[in-house]
């Protein structure tokens, strides 16, 4: 993409690289290369956030009255993909890129002040509380009730698949409050304190052995109505407005990085004449190119109409990419991948498995692409 910068552009980029080559620790550069999944442990991803803090680089999308940093689109965009370049670990998402952005919408002062703060400077780790036992791509049909009484609403139901539930203080949850009409027109969107008596969180552990996701079971759980967000019986509307966060997002940096990674480990285990590899390889780098041109595109505006496609055209490719690029991942690493505990095998080696794994529920998470593919269709067929 240094074909695109200015020089004010290649200035900043080299500021950044600048301050990464200082500021990652070994520590975060090898963790960063040894990722399982998109998540870290908060022992790497709130260390490295706090360095941000510090910098006041943590939140390069947020407006700059809430601390933001004011940059361009294209900085916040190279900053991505310098951060990636340099193997530093991501940072967990659920606060700084998915409910931060709805507090500002649609909170009120008070709870932009209260929590904003402590989202920034790690204080309040999130965690989300939407899919349900038998609500998950069908999320209208979510079922957690949660009952009004006095100041309060009280809550009882469960939610699966709870990313880091028994990490986090804090939870973004969408509850059943009406049952009348459409069922996206009874759901409410609440903040509520993870250490709230009955709460109770169950782990499931992944195929690839790792203890990210949860089951949450709440057993008269009482909530404050003042932590509402949104109108009651609207949360709908404030869910959509969080997916479009969740699902947009800059795939292709890591992405190349990830291909990079290939292309050596290739070189390293004497693969590069191999048909399928050099093939996979190939194709997949063809791949990337056409989705950093699609985000790239994204930033200088695109075509008009485009802006509401985007974020389910950016999912679903950037997903299944992904997933291409385990697939190719497992047949470089071979037999010696099959193992899930390989602290001393290459980086390679250690983590294809647990992020083939890991990475099957990509392609579902923050809406099935599936259901990406339907919005996109019923947009372009000027359908509701």
């Amino acid at each position: 993409m240094d074909i695109f910068l200015s020089a004010d552009d290649r200035r900043f980029r080299d500021e950044v690289r600048t301050f990464l080559a200082t500021a990652l620790t070994p520590e975060l550069r090898r963790a960063g290369r040894r990722a399982r999944s998109v998540f870290h442990e908060p022992d790497i991803s709130l260390a490295w956030q706090r360095i941000l803090h510090t910098r006041g680089w943590v939140a390069p999308d947020w407006p700059v009255a809430h601390g933001g940093t004011g940059w361009t689109e294209v900085q916040r965009y190279i900053f991505a993909a310098e951060c990636a370049r340099a193997n530093a670990p991501s940072l967990a998402p659920m606060g700084l890129k998915m409910v931060a952005p709805v507090i500002m919408h649609y909170g009120s002062d008070a709870q932009k002040n209260f929590y904003l703060p402590r989202i920034l400077s790690g204080e309040d780790y999130w965690c989300q509380g939407f899919s349900e036992p038998g609500a998950g791509s069908d999320l209208a049909n979510l079922g957690l009730r949660a009952v009004p009484d006095g100041t309060d609403y009280v809550l009882n139901g469960s939610k699966i698949w709870t990313t880091h539930a028994h990490h986090a203080n804090r939870m973004f949850c969408l509850v059943r409050t009406g049952s009348h009409g459409k069922p996206q027109s009874g759901i409410t969107f609440l903040l509520l304190d993870m250490a709230s008596p009955g709460i109770t969180v169950k782990p499931i552990i992944t195929l690839a052995g790792d203890h990210e996701l949860n089951q949450v079971f709440f057993d008269d759980v009482r909530v404050p109505q003042a932590n509402r967000l949104g109108a009651e019986n609207d949360g709908w509307s404030v869910a959509k407005y969080l997916l479009a966060f969740e699902r947009g997002g800059r795939y292709a940096p890591a992405l190349r990085v990830t291909l990079n990674q290939l292309r050596a480990a290739a070189h390293d285990e004497g693969l590069t004449s191999d048909p399928d590899i050099a093939l996979g390889l190939g194709r997949l780098a063809a791949e990337v190119d056409a989705l950093q041109s699609q985000e790239l595109q994204a930033l200088v505006g695109g075509r008009a109409g485009d802006a509401a496609l985007l974020p389910s055209m950016l999912k679903i490719l950037g997903t299944e990419i992904s997933q291409r690029l385990d697939e190719l991942a497992l047949l470089i690493a071979g037999p010696a991948a099959f193992p899930t505990v390989l602290d001393a095998a290459p980086d390679h080696v250690a983590v294809a498995m647990p992020r083939y794994l890991n990475d099957r529920a990509a392609s579902i998470y923050a809406g099935s692409n599936e259901i990406q593919r339907d919005i996109i269709a019923r947009m372009l067929l000027g359908r509701s």
